[in-house]
């Protein structure tokens, strides 16, 4: 019998959001209680000189008869307790996701042919890999671009990185959350069978600028500020582990 070796050990913890509203702060708790608030807005414009303006907003379970801007991208909250991408300890919201979108001061949608915008129930297909299900909340980001260079790639990474600055405040409260609480736990383990074959999965992704980029390698799962671009690695193949993969390593843009 060919014998196993564990190489790496993954467990995600879970805790389901079950009330997303606004309030006084940006908080989120163990129990299921997320609030927004958009004082810290104004700091990160600071840091991102392309953004004009953001504008934020809570899209409650079924409420998709309303209209949307270009779609950038769904982005789960998760963050890092212990241990780097693909091993460790990761928690994660469940019943939540961000959705970032974009416009500039033009009016112009920050999107490229067959990009979603308009009414967001005609867009999005709810329920799939990497979109929110019908129960979900959805954190609408909005983002304003500078007009005269909105389609450029280095502009439309600067809304991926106020958005993730803004994810990371809710991230750095859930790496204070007690495991315990958690609503659902999973262990991954990446197994080496000796004399077995040796699979790999292989998948193209976008790396040709603006809105086709991919971050790979960030810090958090599924981030943005501290990921490598392929763009910028030439577009080399970039190999990752199975646990890599599951713990967002890969971000598509």
């Amino acid at each position: 019998m060919a014998q196993e070796k564990v190489v790496r050990r993954l467990v995600i913890k879970a805790f389901h959001i079950q009330n997303a509203v606004l309030g006084k702060d940006n908080d989120v708790t163990c129990d299921g209680k997320l609030t927004i608030h958009d004082e810290v807005l104004l700091e990160i414009l600071k840091e991102e000189p392309a953004v004009a303006k953001i504008d934020i907003a809570i899209i409650q379970p079924g409420d998709y008869d309303r209209h949307t801007n270009a779609i950038l991208d769904f982005i789960p909250l998760s963050t890092k307790v212990s241990g780097k991408l693909g091993e460790g300890v990761t928690h994660t919201l469940t019943g939540v996701y961000f959705m970032l979108t974009a416009i500039d001061t033009t009016g112009r949608q920050v999107a490229r042919s067959g990009s979603p915008y308009g009414l967001l129930k005609d867009h999005v297909c709810l329920g799939k890999a990497g979109t929110p299900s019908a129960a979900d909340y959805i954190i609408a980001f909005n983002v304003t671009l500078d007009g005269e260079t909105s389609h450029t790639r280095n502009t439309v990474t600067a809304a991926h990185r106020a958005c993730d600055r803004f994810c990371q405040i809710f991230r750095n409260k859930m790496k204070k959350f007690d495991g315990n609480k958690c609503t659902e736990q999973h262990e991954f383990l990446d197994k080496i069978k000796e004399a077995k074959f040796r699979v790999a999965i292989f998948k193209q992704v976008p790396g040709q600028g603006a809105m086709f980029n991919t971050h790979v390698f960030s810090h958090e799962p599924s981030g943005n500020l501290s990921g490598k671009s392929v763009i910028d690695m030439e577009n080399v193949p970039v190999v990752l582990t199975p646990n890599q993969y599951r713990d967002g390593a890969l971000r598509a843009m």
